[in-house]
């Protein structure tokens, strides 16, 4: 299947737009993935291609601080990292609207992505109902306790934390999954990780697996692995996503 990569500005957003060539001004189930910390869109090109062969526009935008949108890390510890995240969520309903106006998108719509973009995955499942399936790779449903662990590391290294560090981050409670799930309300949920990962913990995310055991349609798969993605993860959540959305 011969497919086409469209190059996009929405407002400031530079994302990459995946869809079958014959299919490209049609409307399409919709997949935004998202990539991992310091990385950029383009390294999601592949996953990309796997999904838009079956038959998915999938778009990959550059997170703020990355790709074309990159600006120099802060000294403050995970200052950079959670405005990342923050900004976002904040964008995600900007381009979901774009893409309905134009007449690309209805109500079928999924997410996902990997390590800072699966988080950024599981927080967008708190508030917005309209996703339809999500995929987290590498990434942790425990926003909470992913902060707390960056506090732990900073202040070990005696780095420089605002005093109302919490406070300034007051919003994270509200986006963490494993402390909402109830938000999930049975959504399909793929959450792969690797047991080696030194990145993003991955006794997190088999906590989260644990404590949800009785939760329907959460699919969490690991791997003697570290943090990276395999071709052949990715053609599981191309098949994920096939299974929950066509």
């Amino acid at each position: 299947m011969k497919l086409t990569i469209r190059k996009r500005t929405l407002g400031n957003i530079p994302l990459l737009e995946v869809v079958p060539t014959k299919q490209r001004n049609e409307k399409l189930p919709l997949i935004i993935y998202y990539h991992g910390w310091q990385s950029v869109k383009e390294l999601n090109l592949t996953q990309a291609r796997y999904l838009a062969r079956e038959g998915f526009r999938v778009l990959l935008p550059d997170a703020v601080n990355h790709g074309e949108r990159k600006q120099p890390v802060s000294n403050i510890p995970s200052l950079t990292f959670f405005q990342s995240i923050h900004s976002n969520l904040f964008e995600f309903g900007f381009i979901i609207d774009h893409f309905r106006k134009i007449g690309f998108v209805d109500d079928v719509i999924g997410v996902g992505g990997t390590s800072m973009g699966g988080i950024t995955t599981c927080a967008l499942l708190t508030h917005h109902p309209e996703i339809k399936a999500a995929a987290c790779l590498m990434g942790s449903p425990k926003l909470l306790a992913y902060q707390e662990r960056i506090v732990k590391h900073a202040t070990r290294l005696k780095r420089h934390l605002p005093e109302d560090y919490f406070d300034l981050l007051s919003w994270i409670p509200n986006y963490d999954l494993s402390l909402r799930p109830e938000t999930l309300q049975g959504r399909p949920l793929y959450i792969w990780h690797g047991t080696q990962d030194q990145i993003v913990p991955y006794d997190h995310v088999a906590a989260f697996a644990e404590e949800q055991k009785n939760t329907p349609n959460i699919y969490f798969m690991d791997e003697e692995e570290e943090h990276l993605v395999k071709t052949s993860t990715m053609h599981d959540v191309a098949t994920f996503f096939v299974n929950e959305l066509l």
